[in-house]
């Protein structure tokens, strides 16, 4: 991914991103997203980049020796730290839906934006609203109070994130809408579609949006706009 299409990737919302990829498809169908409600902590905020992916748990004590939760918790660091930029973290509570530990707080936020990365979704939960670092979106499941007994079970792994399957190095986008992973096979094409769509939008909203709007301006707007879209 070139700077030209990070820069256009995050000026764009992840409907506009969705809508393109069907547009460089060709058809419509393609549901490689988050399903349900999800959780922003700034609402303007965008995070676009490869997943760099791990599993956490919480509601119970780890199992595993302490020197072993350790080292795989200095990995889980290791990783985000060294990862391939752009990226985003992406992480799986398997305690969801009844995920209770907040991982995602002033601490993780602040550590995880020294890194260098974009951004978090996650089907977890984040905390510490006001305190956490600014320009560091955290798409996530819940909010809550609690870190409970937080741990890193996984690292490098495919990961579920509300019905979105996530693989390390996959290209994400993510925004208040929720999720959205990106067709290796349409990167390339993406900049143009999203022109396309934006352009093939503006049949309709430029009339809408004039003065003396009214139904037969509609219907000839609404004629241009189905024989451009996808």
């Amino acid at each position: 991914m070139n700077d030209a299409l990070l820069t256009l990737l995050r000026s764009v919302d992840t409907p506009t991103v969705c809508n393109a990829i069907e547009v460089a498809q060709g058809k419509r169908g393609f549901d490689a997203f988050t399903r349900g409600t999800m959780l922003i902590n700034d609402p303007k905020g965008v995070a676009v980049g490869y997943a760099v992916t791990a599993k956490i748990a919480a509601v119970t004590p780890p199992s595993e020796p302490p020197d072993v939760i350790r080292a795989r918790r200095m990995a889980y660091y290791k990783a985000m730290a060294e990862a391939p930029k752009p990226s985003i973290c992406v992480i799986e509570d398997e305690d969801y839906p009844n995920a209770i530990g907040a991982y995602w707080g002033e601490v993780n936020t602040t550590i995880h934006k020294g890194f260098g990365m974009s951004g978090t979704l996650t089907n977890g939960v984040m905390r510490d609203l006001g305190d956490m670092a600014p320009e560091y979106p955290v798409i996530a499941g819940s909010i809550g109070p609690s870190h409970g007994f937080v741990h890193v079970t996984d690292l490098d792994c495919s990961v579920d994130v509300f019905g979105l399957t996530v693989r390390p190095g996959d290209l994400v986008h993510a925004d208040r809408h929720g999720a959205v992973v990106v067709p290796v096979d349409v990167i390339d094409a993406l900049a143009g579609a999203i022109k396309k769509m934006q352009d093939t939008e503006h049949l309709v909203l430029g009339p809408a949006r004039a003065d003396g709007f009214d139904f037969a301006a509609f219907e000839a707007a609404w004629t241009a706009f189905e024989k451009a879209r996808t």
